[in-house]
């Protein structure tokens, strides 16, 4: 029994902690070696999924693809390397087989192996960024790396092709959408327009 005045006995910090990674507003997870270790109730929402079936499964499931689970790790691995962290916003894939822009940004435990234990947040970004039209893996990549503001040469660089290819894929984007230049292609993709 405490006094009416008194404050009530402060909660376990351990079940303060747990509370908050449950029930955060965004999607967490916990991965080891880019296996899901622990996951929160909106990650598996986000997802289709319940949290506890996730436990145990490599993050791959979550994708599009597999060249694009493998691509990103490879693009974020030396940065995760350099500053420990790491954030972009990519296609991920609902369990239906929905795809939708998300936002991801992670931490890792060490630097030198940035994959051996991370703290990654998911924020599901479809309502102002939805997926208006069918691309192909390379399409949504390209994409991606345009909503980031990178340009052809640094596109090409980063996935291994000629600055012709991805010219050649941004034609075909702006095509599909309907857009007659780069900027108008990137605000139908993500809705603007």
């Amino acid at each position: 029994m405490h006094d009416e005045g008194s404050q009530p006995a402060p909660a376990d910090n351990a079940d303060d902690l747990a509370l908050a990674f449950d029930l955060a507003p965004v999607g967490l997870c916990v991965s080891r070696e880019r296996t899901i270790q622990r996951c929160n109730a909106a990650f598996g929402s986000m997802f289709g999924e319940d949290p506890a079936r996730l436990v145990g499964q490599s993050l791959e499931c979550l994708y599009p693809s597999r060249a694009e689970f493998e691509h990103i790790g490879a693009q974020g691995l030396p940065v995760m390397q350099r500053t420990g962290q790491y954030s972009d916003e990519r296609i991920m894939r609902h369990r239906s087989g929905r795809l939708f822009w998300c936002h991801v940004a992670g931490r890792s435990l060490r630097r030198e192996q940035p994959f051996a234990c991370a703290v990654w947040m998911f924020e599901d970004i479809s309502a102002r960024r939805p997926t208006v039209v069918s691309l192909t893996v390379r399409e949504r990549e390209i994409v991606r790396q345009i909503a980031a503001g990178r340009g052809t040469k640094e596109i090409a660089r980063a996935l291994g092709v000629s600055p012709r290819t991805v010219e050649g894929h941004r034609a075909r984007i702006m095509k599909k959408v309907g857009a007659q230049s780069a900027s108008e292609m990137i605000s139908r993709l993500v809705g603007l327009s």
